[in-house]
């Protein structure tokens, strides 16, 4: 009898261990600008998960840019009721580039969303990410290309032990927390006290905008492979999640890569398809403009300017596609399926050595980085700014502003307020009212005025002992930006889980 309860904690246990989180960005605005509300992420997140031909496991998880809703200082962000509704999974976000009190702002939103929602809330919570592209926007690199402030290592490994701390005790306690940044963010080895006090860390690599390369469309799975091969190099044994990657539908080019469908679709088959369904990826993105696409205004929405589930191109990745195995520094050891230990098949893929890469540099035009947004002191992150702008651009009303605003290079000094009006083109400027400005929403030109994509912001050669470059991340809403259990990254952790059950059975009918 007791082999057999053991068998069934075995059994109830494997889904959850081999579970994959598979989904898009999620930005706080809305591509007019305004804020989202519940019924607008429910909408979104229906259509993300019935797009035809979703390969995969189907697009049911989202990524968030901050735990706070737009309008309020520590209310829960309408994004965690919808998920609710359509049971889709979440990997939240803390905003961390706009100083200890808009921090401290986003935990009380959390907890508040723990006590409010309980265990419908926390078994979607994929995991939690403490800042993105803080340390991007921190390096030389970043604020050349005139980006928003960012966040000194230090300060972020503070604001991640602290996210554990607020948990802790709470239903959240062992979810868990890393940090999402540029690929070369992760490479620069001045970053490494932020991996180590991370349980995974996230990826963003976009080889659009690696424009200081050969990043032709042909180029650009070579490119992207290489990423993530110096970043799995760079952290070692902690799970590597694709957090934004993308190739854009319009938009002008940078450097040789050129924005089309036809593109978007051959970098969604050879990057997108070998992973969907084996490794934790959250694309960018369903939808950041509405109405006809522009040409010379960048945009990586995969369903155009309507929310429909009828994508631009085929994402079905084929009926019998082979996927890629992923590179990783660490594989783990074969498990015997039988009393004779079993060799392992699968071996982990190459990646490709290219010495030039640097990607995602955030450069001014046509960087996709969403903006946060505020309201009181809250901070709405990465919502997309309306108009021309790829960058959200941050709203407030009474006590601080939370957007990428860009307005101060050191994170720990306040940032200049104004009572001027946000443009909604060009570089996204942020406004404040009365107390602090929270920063983050990156700055950014108009996209439409754009043809010179030199140092855009993915492909810069840097000195690795001094500066990162990296990527604009694209925001839901003119590019806002969105979204486990620790998920396998191939299919050795699947084979795992099915050796462990054969072992088990063996063990039963012994």
């Amino acid at each position: 009898m007791s082999h057999f309860f053991s068998l069934a904690a075995l059994t109830a246990a494997l889904p959850t261990a081999l579970a994959v989180y598979q989904g898009f960005n999620y930005g706080a605005l809305k591509p007019d600008g305004s804020l989202k509300v519940q019924a607008d992420f429910e909408n979104e997140f229906k259509v993300a998960q019935t797009l035809h031909g979703a390969p995969g496991v189907g697009f049911t998880s989202a990524r968030l840019y901050t735990t706070i809703q737009g309008g309020t200082d520590i209310g829960p962000i309408s994004a965690i009721p919808a998920a609710i509704a359509t049971n889709t999974t979440l990997l939240l976000g803390i905003w961390a580039s706009a100083g200890a009190l808009i921090v401290d702002n986003e935990l009380a939103a959390l907890k508040n969303a723990i006590n409010q929602y309980g265990d419908a809330f926390v078994r979607l919570v994929a995991g939690i990410s403490v800042g993105s592209e803080d340390l991007y926007r921190n390096s030389p690199t970043g604020m050349a290309n005139g980006e928003n402030p960012g966040t000194d290592p230090n300060v972020l490994v503070a604001y991640i032990k602290k996210t554990r701390d607020t948990i802790a005790g709470t239903k959240l306690a062992g979810k868990p927390v890393g940090h999402v940044d540029t690929w070369t963010a992760w490479v620069n080895s001045s970053n490494q006290a932020v991996i180590n006090v991370c349980d995974w860390v996230g990826m963003d690599a976009y080889p659009y905008f690696q424009s200081k390369v050969s990043n032709a469309i042909q180029y650009n799975k070579g490119l992207f492979d290489d990423a993530l091969g110096q970043t799995q190099a760079a952290v070692g044994s902690k799970p590597v999640w694709i957090t934004e990657t993308g190739f854009p539908v319009t938009g002008n080019k940078s450097g040789d890569a050129v924005p089309s469908i036809e593109n978007a679709k051959v970098f969604w088959d050879e990057v997108g398809c070998a992973r969907f369904g084996y490794t934790n990826i959250w694309w960018y993105t369903l939808q950041d403009h509405s109405g006809p696409l522009q040409p010379g205004k960048v945009s990586f929405g995969v369903v155009g300017g309507s929310l429909t589930t009828t994508p631009l191109f085929d994402i079905s990745c084929g009926v019998s596609r082979e996927p890629e195995p992923e590179p990783r520094p660490n594989n783990p050891p074969p498990v015997p399926t039988t009393s004779k230990p079993a060799p392992t098949t699968s071996k982990p893929a190459p990646t490709t050595s290219s010495t030039a890469v640097i990607a995602r540099s955030g450069a001014a035009t046509d960087s996709p980085k969403p903006a946060p947004t505020t309201s009181s002191a809250a901070v709405v992150a990465r919502s997309g700014a309306a108009t021309d702008s790829l960058k959200p651009v941050p709203t407030t009303s009474s006590a601080a502003v939370v957007a990428r605003s860009g307005a101060a290079t050191d994170s720990s000094k306040p940032v200049p307020t104004t009572s001027e009006p946000i443009p909604t083109i060009s570089k996204p400027a942020p406004t404040t009212s009365s107390a602090a400005v929270v920063a983050g929403s990156g700055a950014a030109t108009d996209s439409s005025s754009s043809t010179d994509t030199t140092d855009t912001g993915y492909g810069f050669s840097t000195d690795s002992t001094t500066s990162v470059t990296a990527t604009p991340s694209p925001a839901n809403s003119t590019l806002t930006n969105p979204t486990g259990v620790v998920a396998i990254s191939d299919r050795i952790t699947a084979s795992i889980g099915v050796a462990i059950l054969a072992v088990v059975f063996a063990v039963l009918v012994v």
